[in-house]
């Protein structure tokens, strides 16, 4: 009973954080109602890492009665309650201090005190890295430009020549992917840093709803930066009656043209090509060489048993076929019988390949809880991963992720708190099958006490870890981000309450989750136990002392040379969505394509599942039994690639530059390869194992 109450306050815990959503208005407005515009962030273009809350440049407060000089109604610079996925997707939304009613147009100013040097230099900083502000209307996105670097201007051509500059279009010609220098350093020296200072904030709506949201900056509005100069700011708001559907209103901001493209799409079919050429190879071993296979090892006990027979009966013996039924000749071309001596017969009688490390291929892999842990750690990523994926899938009927700032970071947090009982449980049961197969061939010195006290132990290093492994690791990669955040003084610090949110999540739901899981596995009928140990789970018996590994063998049957080709194979059949995916990341757009994603993961979970037979099939061919880490390598290969992949990615497909953008990206890359590895790495050990039961099964052991 007590298992069960954990899960179910876990749940009810898991629920009650759950109900805390991005968005709570429902986004109808009556004439007349105000309407709030929120600041998010402000910085580098070229760095999406490195925001700032929107009043680190000085700005002044809109002269409204949001004002901070009217009272203590005032909301000017207020922060917005946030979702724990828009907190730690670096979300800090404020209130804008602006007045706006639906659907009233007007105007709005406010003139800045003169600027000191320090001031003047953040505009000179903003406008010469480039620096673009967000806001949001009613959950609708806006940008724009803080400034520009431009020639200084005179009378006679100021205007003319502001009206050519447009406002976001000159950026892909500015910041150049591949160039890692937008600092003030490398500015010319005849460019002077301008701030727009009139807005214009254009709003369509249709009937009570808010549908469309567009912000211009006014280039005759540009005012140059110098010490003691005072800017007025002015924001013009227009109302725009449309026909344009609510429930389609995000369809603007989703680049259709650039995740459906033709390249898109073919990409999807390379990879399924490859699927069929993997499945056809992995098909010609099952069918064509294991059965051959098969028949030598029939025909070996059958001429063994014949042999036998012969001697005791003192008979001639019995004709020898191959495996094709067809009677075998010596040199001579006389027929062999069963009771010929000689070193040529030998051969036959004896195992060969694979079937020779029977009894040693379920032995129990090098650092059993360690690796028990990894995999129940990987199979808590893979229903974490498609846990996700199919919410996203499932958009139109819960609402599109996209629409929603933190909704996926939000529903991570909740499959992972769920599935870490998937962890536990899978951990758990691996452990006890291969103890279980240890402790059944032990050797009879050994004694039972010592036996029970070291397994004791070992059960309790397998749940700690299984708890701690992936928290850990990811604990110390963001505790690195986030002191360099702080350090900087972004709005991706992640805040002390957070961190206690999520901590008392771990501990009251996840920790809780994971142990359950992990004696539910250590229980489970598939988990050992009986008088029977190890020979309920394996068809093969474990030998109590393992026999040397030849290593005078060919080079397509050692591990270290087939498991970087199959992590190879894997990473050219995601690739090209991983390219879509990182510019999601990185490039300010919005991932929708996630039937695209659906589809790869399954292709990837295919081919990550047939390289590793084919890798783990060559392998016990040489007689290297310990397959179990090398299977698990195979798939975990492919991180290698997706991470050298990044690297190729911040060099040549973005402008990033400085110390804080780099370490963020580094970091996140690193986290990206690791779950993946891991992922991955289970696949293939999931794949392997299937592979060699079935075919040792299969096979009469004497």
């Amino acid at each position: 009973r007590r298992p069960s109450r954990l899960v179910v306050s876990s749940l009810l815990v898991v629920w009650m954080a759950s109900t805390v959503q991005a968005g709570t208005s429902d986004h109808k407005y009556e004439p007349n109602e105000h309407v709030e515009l929120w600041v998010n962030k402000v910085g580098p273009y070229a760095n999406p890492q490195e925001a700032y809350e929107y009043y680190t440049l000085p700005y002044c407060a809109p002269d409204t009665k949001h004002h901070p000089d009217v009272g203590k109604e005032a909301r000017h610079n207020e922060l917005k309650t946030h979702s724990l996925g828009e907190r730690l997707g670096g979300h800090a939304l404020r209130h804008s201090g602006h007045d706006l009613t639906f659907p009233k147009p007007g105007s709005e100013e406010c003139t800045t005190a003169p600027l000191t040097a320090t001031q003047a230099q953040a505009f000179v900083r903003a406008a010469s890295d480039q620096w673009f502000y967000q806001m949001y209307l009613d959950d609708l996105p806006v940008w724009g430009m803080v400034g520009e670097m431009l020639p200084e201007f005179n009378d006679k051509v100021r205007v003319s020549q502001k009206n050519a500059i447009s406002d976001l279009d000159h950026l892909d010609q500015a910041v150049v992917p591949g160039v890692h220098s937008t600092s003030t350093s490398s500015t010319p020296d005849h460019l002077k840093a301008y701030v727009y200072t009139t807005r214009t904030l254009t709003v369509s709506y249709n009937g009570n709803r808010i549908v469309k949201v567009d912000l211009t900056s006014d280039p005759a509005s540009l005012i140059l930066i110098k010490e003691g100069i005072e800017l007025n700011f002015k924001l013009l708001v227009k109302w725009e009656s449309t026909l344009l559907s609510y429930h389609s209103r995000f369809d603007r901001y989703l680049d259709h043209a650039f995740f459906k493209h033709q390249i898109h799409w073919f990409s999807i079919f390379n990879s399924f090509m490859m699927v069929l050429f993997l499945m056809g190879i992995v098909a010609l071993i099952l069918l064509r060489t294991l059965r051959k296979d098969y028949a030598r090892y029939a025909l070996s006990n059958q001429t063994a048993g014949a042999e036998n027979e012969s001697l005791l009966e003192g008979g001639g013996g019995q004709p020898m076929v191959d495996e094709n039924g067809k009677p075998m000749v010596d040199q001579d071309g006389h027929a062999m019988s069963s009771n010929m001596s000689g070193g040529g017969n030998t051969s036959t009688t004896e195992d060969s390949g694979w079937k020779q490390v029977h009894g040693d291929v379920f032995r129990a892999p090098a650092l059993l809880p360690l690796f028990a842990a990894i995999l129940g750690t990987g199979w808590q990523l893979i229903i974490l991963t498609l846990g996700v994926i199919l919410f996203a899938v499932a958009g139109p009927l819960h609402g599109q992720v996209h629409e929603e700032r933190g909704e996926v970071l939000h529903a991570i947090i909740v499959c992972y708190s769920l599935s870490s009982i998937v962890a536990g449980y899978a951990s758990g049961k691996f452990f006890k099958q291969y103890d279980s197969a240890t402790s059944s061939s032990a050797l009879p010195s050994v004694r039972p006490g010592s036996s029970s006290s070291s397994t004791s132990n070992m059960w309790q290093a397998t749940m700690a870890l299984t708890v701690f492994l992936l928290p850990t690791v990811t604990v110390a990669i963001l505790s690195i981000l986030n002191t360099v955040s702080l350090y900087y003084g972004t709005i991706n610090t992640i805040p002390f309450l957070v961190i206690m949110k999520l901590f008392l999540l771990w501990i009251f739901v996840s920790v809780p989750l994971c142990i359950v899981g992990t004696l539910m596995g250590r229980h489970s009928s598939g988990g050992g136990g009986g008088a029977g140990g190890g020979k309920e789970h394996f068809p093969c018996r474990v030998n109590a002392i393992p026999r040397p590994i030849p290593e005078d063998v060919r080079w397509y049957g050692k591990p270290q040379n087939l498991i970087p080709f199959c992590g190879l194979l894997s990473f050219g059949s995601i690739f090209i969505e991983l390219y879509y995916v990182l510019t999601s990341l990185w490039n300010y757009k919005f991932y929708h394509v996630y039937g695209f994603l659906l589809g790869v993961y399954a292709i990837l979970t295919i081919v990550v599942g047939m390289t590793t037979v084919i890798c783990v099939y060559f392998c016990l061919n040489a007689e290297h039994y310990l397959w179990q880490w090398t299977a698990f390598s195979c798939g975990a290969s492919t991180a290698v690639y997706v991470f050298l992949y990044g690297v190729y990615y911040f060099i040549f497909k973005t402008s990033m530059n400085g110390m804080l953008q780099t370490v963020f990206y580094f970091g996140y890359m690193s986290l990206i390869a690791l779950n993946l590895g891991t992922l991955c790495g289970t696949l293939g050990h999931m794949a392997a194992s299937k592979f060699v039961r079935t075919i040792f099964q299969n096979v009469k052991v004497d």
